[in-house]
């Protein structure tokens, strides 16, 4: 398992629930990050990857078929926030991070 560098993004509570927000990675990457109504916290690549687009913070969350997906505002399909998967087109995918929530804090891991 690689080890992982915790970089912190922005407070809990900045977070509105089922609103995406975007950050810039160390590596220039964006990442979107969303809190659900339920109070889990996901991050996925901000790419739509059928447009080449950095929308998907703008996206919607939604449950597609018992996954909790966010549906990207240009075409439409559903990413899984838990494994990057396009739940309408196998073929694609999107990054997923892992996100934790220390002391108020959202944190996000990057390979060390």
């Amino acid at each position: 398992m690689t080890p992982l560098s915790w970089i912190q993004i922005c407070g809990y509570d900045a977070l509105w629930p089922d609103r995406g927000s975007v950050t810039e990675l160390p590596d220039g990457a964006e990442a979107a990050v969303f809190r659900t109504f339920e109070g889990y916290v996901r991050a996925v690549g901000n790419v739509d990857p059928t447009t080449g687009a950095a929308v998907l913070s703008r996206g919607i969350i939604g449950d597609r078929r018992g996954r909790l997906v966010v549906i990207s505002p240009m075409r439409k399909e559903a990413f899984d926030l838990e494994t990057g998967e396009c739940v309408d087109d196998p073929e694609l995918s999107i990054p997923v991070y892992p996100v934790r929530v220390v002391d108020g804090t959202v944190e996000l891991g990057m390979a060390a």
